[in-house]
């Protein structure tokens, strides 16, 4: 309903060299398809997709060819802002799931330094006590992991601790600071050459290549939720190489 609404005013309020949505639709479901890959099972891609054509109108509605900016890069900016916004809404990641994603990076860390190498996934299983299907589940439970994110800074029961001292202390370094700093930049490309090769293989599909899970699962014939899994394996690996960092 919300999007019928900013549709028909954009029509009613827009100059006649209205941008044709339509022909930009398809723009709004690749941004939502890339997304979904960092998101829990919970969240829909049709609400992304909603939401990200709001964002879409009112790109339209607020771009100036005039500024020298393809339309493409203005309105992408929009979309995935749109759906961030909506999505900060929802607990990305449940508790219990933040104790799975902590679970799998100690088993994967101590199998590391015991190997010398980055352990299979059989070997994570076995670590974990776990059939490797039962693994494999707990990685598609795990959809949504990132690399540093602020949940972070509280504890496996979710409270707070000293998070406090994080938001009022200015020069408190944020998950963002960690992103932009030389020092983990270079860390977390060592980390990404550890990786074993079709996880660093993943990564590339979709961060560099910007494929999405359907693709990568054609490149590499796997199913979607395969990928899924790689993906969440890929990102456990590097925060365990990582931990330090995050």
């Amino acid at each position: 309903m919300a999007v019928a609404n900013k549709w028909q005013a954009y029509q009613q309020h827009s100059p006649r060299d209205t941008i044709d949505i339509n022909q930009h639709a398809p723009l709004v479901k690749k941004l939502a398809s890339l997304m979904m890959a960092r998101l829990p099972a919970s969240v829909d891609i049709n609400d992304l997709i909603q939401v990200g054509t709001i964002g879409l109108i009112e790109a339209a509605r607020q771009f100036d060819s005039t500024q020298g900016v393809q339309f493409e890069t203005f309105a992408s900016q929009r979309i995935r802002g749109a759906m961030l916004d909506e999505l900060r809404r929802e607990d990305w990641l449940p508790r219990q799931v933040r104790r799975n994603v902590r679970q799998i990076e100690s088993a994967i860390q101590q199998l590391e330094q015991q190997l010398g190498r980055s352990p299979a996934e059989g070997e994570i299983a076995d670590s974990l006590s776990m059939p490797l299907t039962e693994y494999q589940a707990m990685l598609s439970e795990c959809k949504g992991l990132t690399l540093v994110h602020f949940d972070d800074f509280h504890d496996e029961e979710g409270h707070g601790g000293n998070q406090i001292d994080n938001i009022v202390d200015a020069d408190a370094a944020t998950p963002l600071d960690h992103l932009t700093d030389g020092h983990f930049r270079s860390a977390l490309i060592d980390a990404i050459k550890l990786l074993p090769e079709r996880d660093q293989l993943v990564m590339s599909l979709y961060y560099e290549q910007e494929l999405n899970l359907k693709e990568i699962g054609a490149v590499l014939g796997v199913s979607e939720s395969r990928v899924s899994q790689l993906h969440s394996q890929a990102i456990a690996r590097l925060r365990a190489r990582l931990r330090d960092w995050t």
